[in-house]
């Protein structure tokens, strides 16, 4: 692949931070690249197939308004991706959950993750589908385990 064939195929993120107003930020993910474009907002780069996790929290003088997190796969260019706002073509979305309750048990996923070695941008993407099902559903959440994380590994270097 061409260094402008990876461009045209990388996915651009946008994060912002005003002060007690809007923060957009990461939860995981390892960014190709980084440009500030100024001291609130930055841009951040993926390639195909990279995860990473965007939180999109906002408020006005009443309090929160927004508090939101989506967990995303970088796509080609080429294919259908969902459009979502500050993510520039778009992604496939593997989980989106919105209000305090749903944001706090993905973040508590995500901490369960990490704490048991595993870097949540390697997990299998199927697994997010399952936790956004299972949120949607107001079902308990899947643990996700070593033994899990080694047949996704297994699997994925398979193909």
């Amino acid at each position: 692949m061409t260094a402008s064939e990876q461009w045209r195929s990388a996915t651009q993120v946008t994060l912002l931070f005003l002060h007690e107003r809007v923060n957009v930020w990461l939860r995981f993910g390892a960014p190709q690249q980084e440009v500030y474009c100024n001291r609130s907002r930055r841009i951040v780069t993926f390639a195909p197939p990279a995860v990473f996790c965007r939180v999109h929290w906002e408020a006005n003088a009443f309090g929160t308004t927004l508090w939101r997190i989506s967990v995303m796969q970088v796509g080609d260019a080429r294919e259908p991706l969902q459009w979502v706002l500050g993510v520039h073509p778009g992604a496939h979305v593997l989980l989106d959950a919105e209000g305090h309750r749903a944001v706090q048990q993905v973040l508590h996923v995500i901490d369960d993750i990490e704490a048991g070695g595993i870097a949540p941008e390697t997990v299998a993407p199927s697994y997010w589908r399952v936790v956004h099902n299972r949120l949607t559903a107001r079902q308990p959440l899947p643990p996700y385990t070593a033994a899990r994380h080694a047949a996704w590994q297994k699997r994925s270097c398979a193909s």
